[in-house]
C-alpha cells in the first residue's frame, strides 16, 4: 500500500477564497441553466425502448433469477466510457440526455469524489492491475500503435485473478494496453474472449486507423485474430452491445461471469448514426452536437445491456459499476464545467470522473458517496467481492472500498498519486529550490492528501472551458475564463473540499502543508520503476502484417536470431582460440634463446 503519514489539521479558509465559493455558486447556477433544455428535449428511443422492457417482462419470468442459490459470488460488470466529461450527464446538469445513467445512479450509489487517470493508457492499466502507473512503468503518455509496449507482463491481472475463483472472463471494446507481441493480448491477460480493438482510436464504421500517413490498418479482433467478418459499417457503440447480449444469452447465470465492456465512445473522432442527432439541433457547437449524439446513443447501449442483464437471469446477484476513464475534451465535444482543466491534464477537469455503482446487492442505495475513491481501488474490491485472495507480496495502491460504497463507512484511502512522469516538458522554472530542497519542481506531478492537493511541473491546460451549448455567447465568455499561469510558477496548491473549482493557490499560505506533500512525493518516487517507453519500431507496420494493427514480434524469430548469434559467438572463440594457439606457436620459435659465440 501507499505509505501514509498522520493529516495536518485543515487550516481556516480566507476571506478571498470563501468570495470565490460564493461567486462560483452562482455560476454553477448558470451552468444549471441548461437542465431547463431537459425539457424540451426527448429522448430518442426511449419509448422504445421501455415498450421493449415491458415486452421482455414475460421472459424474464420465464427464466429464473440467478441468486445465492447459484453462486454466492456476484456477476461483476464494469462499463468504462471514453472521454466522458464530469458534467456530461444528467445529473450533472448537461443539457445532453442521459436517461439511463441518471436512474441507475439515483438507484445505487453515486461517486462523487471519485478520481481517475488524465488520459487512456494509465487509467486501464491501475484497473486491472490495482496499481499506480509509477509501479508499472507506464507514467508516461499512452502507449502508441508503434511502440513495442504493452502492460508488464509480470503483473496479475483483474481477469486473472477472478478466473482463479472460478469466474468467467469477457472483455468487450477498448484494450489499449499494448499488443506489440501475442502474450500481451487480452486473451493472454486474462480473459476467456475477447471482441474489440487493440488502439486508443479508430473509425466507428470502418474500424480503420492511420496512426501517421501510410501507416494505417484495420483494428477489430475476435480474440487473437482479425475480425473481417465484422467488416460491414456497424457503429461499435451497437456492435458491443450486441456482443455483450450475445455472451449473457449464452452464459450460465448460476456461474458466477466478469464482463468488462470498455466502450470506444465518446473519443474522437466524432461519428454517430444519424438519428441520435434529432433532439440536438439547437445545440451551436458541431463537435458538441455530435457528441451529445455519440453520448445519447451511449447512454440507449447501457440500457440495452441493463435489460440483458436482466433478461437472462443475471440482474439481482450483479453488481454494475460505470466510469469514465479520464476527463472529458473541450475541443472534442466535451465538457467539465465548472472544474478546472480537460482531458491530459491534472486540474480536476482531467481527473475527477463520472462514476456511480448500481446493484440490488448494495445495502444503502440512492446515496451519495462524497469518500475518495480511485480507479486502483476496484482491483481488490472486486476480487473480495468474488470471493478471491490478494497474495500478502504484491504491492497494491488500491483500497477495497466496497463497505465505504454499500454502508457509507469511511473510505480507508487517504491519499491519491495522481502522477509523477519524470520525462514530460520541464517547467521552464521550477527548481529544487522552489520545493525547498525536498522536490525538484520542474517534474510534472500531483498528489491529493486528505483536502490538500498539491501540483508541480507543467499540470496542463488549465482553463475553465463554459458549456459549449452556450458557445453563441461569443468570444468574451471564453475570454473571461481564460488565465495564464504567472510567471515563474511551478507549484500549486488546493484545499480541493473547500475550492473544488482551483480557483485560489494556497502555496504561498501554507508552505508548510506544501513541504509535507512534496515529502509524500518523494517517499513515493523512491518506489517507482522505471519508465517504459521504448522509440517507434518500424515493423509495425499494419502493411507488414496483412493490413491488421496486432502483434508484430515474432517469438521465433527471435529464438532463430538468439540461435544464430550463440553460433556466431562460438565461431568467434573457436577463432580467437586458433589464433591463440598459432600465436603462442609463432611466439615460442622467434623467443628461443640463442647460444652465444665468439
Amino acid at each position: 500500500m501507499a505509505p501514509r503519514d498522520s493529516a495536518e489539521p485543515l487550516p481556516p479558509l480566507s476571506p478571498q477564497a470563501w468570495a470565490w465559493s460564493g461567486k462560483f455558486l452562482a455560476m454553477g447556477a448558470l451552468a444549471g441553466f441548461s437542465v431547463l433544455s431537459l425539457l424540451t428535449y426527448g429522448y430518442l428511443c426511449w419509448g422504445q425502448d421501455l415498450e421493449e422492457e415491458g415486452s421482455l417482462k414475460a421472459q424474464v419470468d420465464e427464466r429464473p433469477e440467478a441468486g445465492t442459490a447459484g453462486t454466492s459470488q456476484p456477476h461483476l460488470i464494469f462499463i468504462l466510457a471514453d472521454d466522458q466529461g464530469f458534467r456530461d450527464v444528467g445529473y450533472h446538469g448537461s443539457e445532453i440526455k442521459t436517461p439511463t445513467l441518471d436512474k441507475l445512479a439515483a438507484e445505487g450509489v453515486k461517486l462523487e469524489n471519485y478520481y481517475v487517470q488524465p488520459i487512456c493508457t494509465p487509467s486501464r492499466s491501475q484497473f486491472i492491475t490495482g496499481k499506480y502507473q509509477i509501479h508499472t512503468g507506464l507514467q508516461h503518455s499512452i502507449i502508441r500503435p508503434t511502440q513495442p509496449n504493452c502492460l508488464p507482463l509480470d503483473n496479475a491481472t483483474l481477469p486473472q485473478k477472478l478466473k482463479e475463483v472460478g469466474y468467467s472472463t469477457h472483455m468487450v471494446g477498448k484494450w489499449h494496453l499494448g499488443f506489440y507481441r501475442k502474450d500481451c493480448m487480452p486473451t493472454k491477460r486474462g480473459f476467456d474472449t475477447f471482441f474489440g480493438s487493440l488502439l486508443g482510436s479508430g473509425d466507428y464504421y470502418t474500424h480503420y486507423k492511420c496512426d501517421s500517413p501510410g501507416v494505417c490498418g484495420y483494428d477489430l479482433y475476435e480474440n487473437d485474430n482479425a475480425a473481417w467478418d465484422y467488416d460491414n459499417g456497424i457503429y461499435s457503440t451497437q456492435m458491443y452491445t450486441q456482443r455483450v447480449q450475445q455472451i449473457l444469452a449464452t452464459h450460465d447465470p448460476t456461474k458466477p461471469l466478469f464482463l468488462y465492456v470498455a466502450y470506444q465512445a465518446v473519443h474522437s473522432p466524432l461519428q454517430a448514426p444519424g438519428r441520435y442527432f434529432e433532439h440536438y439541433r439547437s445545440i451551436i457547437n458541431i463537435n458538441r452536437r455530435r457528441y451529445a449524439a455519440m453520448l445519447s446513443c451511449l447512454d440507449e447501449a447501457i440500457h440495452n445491456v441493463t435489460l440483458a442483464l436482466k433478461r437472462y437471469g443475471f440482474y439481482n446477484n450483479s453488481i454494475i459499476i460505470y466510469s469514465s476513464d479520464n476527463g472529458g475534451q473541450p475541443t472534442a465535444g466535451g465538457s467539465n464545467w465548472p472544474l478546472r482543466g480537460s482531458k491530459g491534464t491534472y486540474w480536476e477537469g482531467g481527473i475527477r470522473a463520472v462514476g456511480f455503482v448500481h446493484s440490488p446487492l448494495l445495502k444503502n442505495k440512492g446515496t451519495v458517496c462524497k469518500e475518495l475513491v480511485h480507479i486502483t481501488d476496484w482491483y481488490p474490491t472486486l476480487i473480495s467481492l468474488a470471493e478471491g485472495q490478494i497474495d500478502e507480496d504484491i504491492q497494491l495502491d488500491g483500497y477495497d472500498i466496497w463497505e465505504t460504497i454499500s454502508e457509507g463507512l469511511r473510505s480507508p484511502r487517504v491519499d491519491i498519486l495522481h502522477n509523477i512522469d519524470p520525462i514530460y516538458t520541464k517547467a521552464k522554472n521550477g527548481s529544487w529550490a522552489a520545493g525547498y530542497g525536498i522536490w525538484n519542481t520542474a517534474i510534472q506531478s500531483a498528489i491529493r492528501v486528505q483536502h490538500w492537493k498539491l501540483l508541480t511541473g507543467n499540470p496542463g491546460y488549465s482553463d475553465w472551458v463554459p458549456p459549449q451549448a452556450f458557445s453563441n455567447l461569443g468570444p468574451n465568455r471564453w475570454h473571461n475564463e481564460r488565465i495564464t499561469l504567472s510567471t515563474g510558477k511551478s507549484i500549486w496548491l488546493f484545499n480541493i473540499t473547500a475550492d473544488p473549482y482551483e480557483r485560489v493557490d494556497l502555496s504561498s499560505r501554507y508552505p508548510g502543508i506544501v513541504k509535507k506533500l512534496l515529502r509524500r512525493l518523494s517517499q513515493f518516487n523512491k518506489t517507482a520503476v522505471p519508465v517504459r517507453y521504448p522509440p517507434k519500431d518500424p515493423r509495425s507496420n499494419p502493411r507488414l502484417n496483412g493490413g491488421v494493427w496486432g502483434p508484430w514480434y515474432k517469438e521465433e524469430n527471435k529464438k532463430k536470431k538468439s540461435n544464430k548469434t550463440k553460433a556466431k559467438k562460438m565461431q568467434k572463440k573457436k577463432s580467437k582460440a586458433r589464433m591463440r594457439k598459432q600465436l603462442a606457436a609463432h611466439s615460442s620459435i622467434k623467443c628461443h634463446p640463442s647460444v652465444a659465440t665468439g
